[in-house]
C-alpha cells in the first residue's frame, strides 16, 4: 500500500530567506497527515521529528531538488515504502540454480 500523498517529517528546520517559509533539514522521514508515527514506524514526539504538512514527499528527494536542499539523509525505510526503486536499478537474476 503505497501512500502517494505522503507529507515529510524531518530532524531539523530550515528557513527560506526568499519567502519566509520552512522547511524541512537534516534526515527526512514520510508522513502521513492525522498519523503519530512515520511511514516507517517512529513516534514524531518521541524522535523529536517537526512536521512538514505543506512539504510533499516527492520534493524533498535529492533527485527533484525542489525543497531538498538542506536534506542531508533521506529515511530508506520510507523510501522503499513508498517506491523508492521503482524506477531506478531493477532487478535481474544472474548466475540461476539448475
Amino acid at each position: 500500500m503505497a501512500l502517494r500523498n505522503a507529507a515529510v517529517a524531518a530532524s531539523g528546520r530550515w528557513t527560506d530567506p526568499d519567502d519566509g517559509v520552512r522547511y524541512p533539514s537534516g534526515e527526512v522521514h514520510a508522513w502521513e497527515q492525522g498519523r503519530n508515527e512515520t511511514v516507517c514506524g517512529l513516534s514524531l514526539s518521541r524522535s523529536r521529528l517537526d512536521r512538514f504538512p505543506h512539504v510533499g514527499w516527492a520534493d524533498v528527494q535529492p533527485e527533484s531538488g525542489r525543497h531538498a536542499e538542506e536534506v542531508q539523509a533521506v529515511c530508506r525505510r520510507c523510501r522503499a515504502a513508498l517506491g523508492g526503486r521503482r524506477d531506478e536499478r531493477g532487478w535481474t537474476r544472474r548466475d540461476p540454480r539448475p
